[in-house]
């Protein structure tokens, strides 16, 4: 699982819009389309929010 389909994987296991997990971790909802369809990746700056968001490790985010 790449880290696109992983971030995806947890928003929708948390029900949450790609605009409600764009607000919580201050990046636009359009970065976040991006990021779950391959067509980017999160900047390293957002790893660690992400998983702290979700209460995850950088591990789980990075798929390692």
């Amino acid at each position: 699982m790449n880290v696109g389909q992983k971030i995806k994987q947890l928003r929708l296991e948390n029900n949450l819009t790609q605009e409600e997990l764009a607000e919580a971790i201050n990046v636009t909802p359009q970065a976040i389309s991006k990021w779950e369809n391959n067509i980017g990746l999160p900047d390293i700056s957002q790893i660690i929010p992400l998983a702290t968001f979700f209460g995850v490790s950088t591990d789980i985010i990075l798929g390692i």
